[in-house]
């Protein structure tokens, strides 16, 4: 796996709900075993609002748009994610539904880190896996004060 896209794609991203993990290089290649590639076309479905899973996602080439379905209308777009984002990153700290549909706008290619893995890499890493949900921590904190600020309520 050639980690080195997915670790440009975050570093570039300029966004207050970026992913900051502090890892080097030679982290993120002891963190790619971990991790599966996906490539996804225009319209395909990432995050299925209801579902449960615990998987976050890294974006490393493309747009998702993040949207809600019920009520009215009928849909809500919440975000779009570019390149370098992280999204589902709520399924990895608990069991629930995921609260979102997440969809590509464009072809995409994401990185997934399932819950599982992630406690592997906690077995044999447990410094690295702590940067990710330190990370992932982070991301979830600027994306709440967000909608708190936008008055978005969130559930």
């Amino acid at each position: 796996m050639d980690i080195n896209e997915l670790v440009q794609a975050i570093q570039t991203l300029n966004a207050e709900d970026a992913f900051r993990a502090r890892l080097s290089l030679e982290q993120w290649r002891t963190v790619a075993p971990y991790l599966t590639r996906h490539e996804l076309r225009a319209g395909d479905l990432l995050i299925k609002q209801g579902d449960d899973d615990r998987t976050l996602y890294l974006l490393a080439q493309g747009n998702l748009q993040v949207f809600v379905t019920g009520g009215v209308p009928g849909s809500h777009r919440i975000a779009i994610l570019r390149t370098g984002s992280v999204v589902g990153e709520p399924g990895i700290f608990g069991d629930g539904p995921r609260m979102a549909n997440v969809e590509a706008m464009t072809p995409c290619v994401v990185y997934a880190l399932r819950g599982p893995r992630l406690e592997e890499l906690a077995q044999r890493s447990p410094a690295l896996a702590l940067e990710l949900l330190r990370s992932a921590g982070a991301v979830m904190a600027a994306r709440m004060r967000a909608n708190l600020a936008k008055q978005t309520p969130f559930s």
